[in-house]
């Protein structure tokens, strides 16, 4: 699968051998090495990924993520060397799809790169239907999400993917790690709150009131279901 690909890394080493990995796999990659000329490239470029590393000159890779995310749905993986949780979700809820923390193995980015394309290019339910629950309307083909009054909502990849899941099966309850494999497609037990944050991002899009949402509710040591709104509200 041949993309469009934006490196944004200040490492000019760490830039060339991502470069040269990303070109072997048959890859058009672009690389810029500050966060001003990221989101340039990205605004003309139309990126089909972009790999951003988080400790970047001129604009910090969080606010190039924050910037990119309220214009466009394209995929994010942050590259960081920063290790703690709260840089981690921070990251997630600007609206990122994936990260590495640095150092890391240019193979493995290179199958996280592969797993959010193939996300990404997922076809389409062959019956081309929009899937309706209560209040809210998912739109496969479109890559479109409307909440109430038929208001669109622009939703990241990640949460894209998780509302549709749940969406073509209102009612069912699943897992945390269900929906982490339907958005990355590999075990990361240690980013299991990367679904949380994306139910919380939804349910700020997509509640009346997200404190006390009608619609994506939480099943308590289980996981999440999307309902017509019948069911009492939970947090």
């Amino acid at each position: 699968m041949s993309a469009r690909i934006l490196v944004a890394e200040d490492d000019v080493r760490q830039a060339q051998v991502l470069h040269m990995y990303l070109e072997s796999e048959g890859h058009d990659a672009v690389v810029v090495h500050d966060g001003r000329a990221a989101i340039d490239i990205a605004r003309r470029l139309k990126p089909d990924l972009l790999i951003l590393d988080l400790m970047m000159p001129r604009v910090d890779g969080l606010d190039v993520c924050r910037i990119l995310r309220q214009e466009s749905t394209v995929p994010v993986l942050l590259l960081t060397a920063r290790s703690s949780e709260d840089d981690l979700l921070l990251g997630l809820d600007l609206g990122a799809d994936d990260y590495m923390t640095k150092p890391y193995s240019p193979r493995e980015l290179m199958a996280r790169v592969r797993t959010l394309l193939r996300r990404v290019a997922r076809t389409a339910p062959p019956d081309d239907a929009l899937l309706r629950v209560g209040e809210i309307t998912v739109d496969p083909l479109r890559h479109e999400v409307r909440g109430a009054s038929g208001k669109l909502v622009a939703c990241t990849p990640g949460e894209f993917t998780v509302l549709s899941a749940m969406a073509a099966e209102p009612g069912r309850v699943f897992t945390r790690k269900q929906l982490l494999d339907r958005t990355r497609g590999w075990d990361v037990s240690s980013t299991d709150r990367t679904v949380d944050m994306y139910i919380l991002n939804l349910r700020k899009k997509l509640e009346r009131d997200p404190r006390r949402p009608a619609q994506l509710l939480t099943v308590y040591g289980v996981g999440y279901k999307l309902t017509a709104g019948s069911d009492s509200a939970e947090g």
